[in-house]
């Protein structure tokens, strides 16, 4: 992968394909399903987004078949994609860790090591 992150359509696709090819109706159920329903592809994005994936090696066709008079293509991870797929994994959860790690530390700072829960309740008015 290049220095720069992964866009999320990217990230996304890449996901979907992790487990097992896919054809384009598939890959758009995929990517919602993943972001939980926040994101939803249009059909003119996700085929822009697969053709440049094509291109960059990323992703290839795994099969080509033609349904009720139409072509329809799966498509699959490259180890180029898997690598890349990784690498950015690995890249947000170092992410992910470290901001866990800095809202612990003002946690701490705010409220003497306990939880939010347990401040909002040792803090009670005296009898």
């Amino acid at each position: 992968m290049t220095e720069r992150s992964m866009q999320e359509p990217t990230l996304l696709l890449l996901t979907a394909l992790a487990d097992a090819p896919r054809h384009g109706y598939a890959l758009i159920q995929e990517v919602a399903a993943i972001s939980d329903g926040r994101v939803k592809m249009r059909t003119g994005t996700l085929y822009g987004a697969l053709d440049r994936l094509l291109q960059q090696g990323l992703i290839e066709v795994a099969a080509e078949e033609v349904v009720d008079g139409r072509a329809r293509r799966s498509y699959a991870l490259t180890a180029t994609g898997r690598a890349a797929l990784a690498s950015e994994a690995e890249r947000l959860r170092a992410v992910a860790t470290e901001a866990e790690r800095r809202l612990s530390k003002v946690r701490s700072m705010l409220w003497g090591g306990a939880d939010a829960k347990g401040a909002s309740t040792a803090g009670g008015s005296a009898t």
